[in-house]
């Protein structure tokens, strides 16, 4: 994966950065976006070591704008299964890292939203910009 690409609704970047840069990077793009609240962090590498599991690093930030997510779901309930946002950033065992979230063009398409493309257009932007400087 070099670059972007969207596979099954899903953009994929691979980071020029190692994991906690990459991280840290995301973390404080979204956390300098007033208009963006980040929900909630998971750590899945930490709760599979809770029950003696190995897992590379791999962390999901979950944050949203209800300003933009809102009228997503007033159009259809259902696309709450999809919202938050959320960016999963995860290394390989090659340690190559990888940022994942979900195309929000994708998400109105698979739940059946006709009359809000300029929302999801609006929130492509956003990810593309938060997730830009990986790439740099």
């Amino acid at each position: 994966m070099n670059g972007q690409e969207s596979n099954h609704g899903l953009v994929q970047l691979t980071s020029k950065h190692n994991f906690e840069t990459t991280y840290e990077i995301i973390k404080t793009a979204l956390e300098a976006n007033p208009k963006i609240g980040i929900l909630a962090e998971v750590d899945h590498s930490r709760n599979a070591a809770g029950v003696d599991l190995e897992l590379p690093k791999t962390h999901l930030i979950l944050f949203g704008n209800p300003n933009l997510g809102t009228p997503l779901m007033q159009s259809s309930r259902t696309v709450a299964l999809d919202l938050p946002q959320k960016i999963l950033i995860w290394e390989d065992t090659n340690g190559k890292v990888h940022l994942v979230y979900n195309d929000p063009k994708y998400l109105i398409t698979r739940h059946g939203i006709r009359d809000k493309d300029a929302v999801a257009d609006k929130i492509s932007g956003a990810l593309a910009s938060i997730t830009k400087k990986i790439l740099e």
